[in-house]
């Protein structure tokens, strides 16, 4: 067997082979980001609602809830529905922070529809850590875009997903979806 044409070549040199690289991941599996207990790290859904929304990923800020994009998405537009008030549980939402939640979510997936076309959606709550909440302390509604083959074999063999946009690029094309329909009326 001979030596490559660049023996100097690793998996960050470019080589004519397409890879898929995830290293943001890592921040997520490693939990970096997750709160140990509320006593030790600020929760996150707390503190980004100081942020600049750019800054913060929020496409769109309601009376009681806000729209996020999720730091670490299964797929592009992955949208997380919070209630500004630090709860943990849905029973301890009141009434109108319920209708909030509800109605964003719709708001939502219209726009999302707006954004990219999906065929359809996953909507779901994670209530506790081992129901699979990744941040259990504040509770948040996913509304995940889907597509007719999203679902390959990169996850089930690689562990791996393939996004085709970079947050800033989704927020950017969400976020003036969400304007536009805000400016529409509809809403």
């Amino acid at each position: 067997m001979g030596e490559p044409e660049d023996s100097a070549a690793h998996p960050g040199t470019p080589d004519g082979f397409e890879r898929l690289w995830t290293p943001h991941r890592m921040v997520y599996i490693k939990g970096e980001n997750k709160p140990a207990s509320p006593e030790e790290q600020e929760c996150p859904f707390c503190a980004v609602q100081s942020r600049d929304d750019r800054e913060g990923l929020i496409v769109h800020r309601g009376d009681l809830a806000y729209a996020v994009l999720n730091l670490y998405p299964y797929s592009p537009g992955h949208l997380l529905i919070c209630p500004y008030r630090h709860v943990a549980d849905l029973t301890e939402l009141d009434h109108e922070e319920v209708c909030a939640l509800g109605a964003l979510t719709q708001d939502a997936m219209r726009v999302l529809r707006a954004a990219s076309s999906p065929h359809g959606f996953n909507l779901g709550i994670n209530q506790g850590a081992v129901a699979g909440a990744g941040i259990a302390a504040h509770l948040h509604q996913h509304v995940v875009p889907r597509w007719a083959g999203d679902a390959n074999f990169l996850p089930v063999v690689g562990q791996t997903k393939a996004l085709p946009q970079l947050l800033d690029q989704t927020w950017e094309i969400v976020r003036n979806c969400w304007d536009s329909y805000v400016a529409s009326g509809d809403s």
